[in-house]
């Protein structure tokens, strides 16, 4: 049984995108596509509630592209009411998907999918369905603990 996703802090980690993988709405992003968009504004992109720029519900502690997709860990500000109850809907398994807020800068048209080579990413947002479907919240081995502290580092550094 996999462990909350979530720890008492708000604390919490997972895959905002999956490299090449096609997503509901007919893109696949590619390896290699934020990192222009993260060099440039990594402290600036915002965690946010369905993409609503009123809602604001956390910082981003880490954010980076590895081999799977764009890496992400959060926390959630604690006595902002709806962090705290996303927090306690995230606890409950109610609620797990993660979704990108960007604008295109490369893309190629490819078997009637697009293909996107350069995002500027701008927010990443606790969803209800996210357009990749395994753009998720992971289980607590990812988001608590050493693993944290890891990937965290690991990001950093880069």
């Amino acid at each position: 049984m996999a462990g909350i996703p979530i720890d008492a802090e708000g604390r919490f980690a997972g895959y905002a995108s999956i490299f090449n993988r096609l997503d509901s709405g007919g893109d696949i992003v590619m390896p290699g596509a934020f990192s222009k968009s993260l060099a440039k504004r990594r402290d600036r992109i915002r965690l946010l509630f369905q993409h609503d720029p009123k809602e604001p519900v956390g910082t981003w502690d880490a954010i980076g592209e590895d081999g799977h997709g764009l890496f992400v860990a959060g926390r959630l500000v604690p006595g902002v009411e709806r962090a705290d109850a996303l927090r306690r809907l995230i606890e409950g398994g109610a609620l797990d998907g993660l979704s990108i807020g960007f604008r295109t800068v490369k893309a190629t048209r490819e078997g009637g999918h697009r293909k996107l080579w350069q995002i500027d990413l701008f927010e990443i947002s606790i969803v209800t369905f996210p357009m990749m479907e395994d753009a998720r919240i992971a289980p607590s081995g990812y988001s608590t603990g050493a693993a944290i502290v890891a990937a965290t580092n690991t990001i950093r550094n880069r």
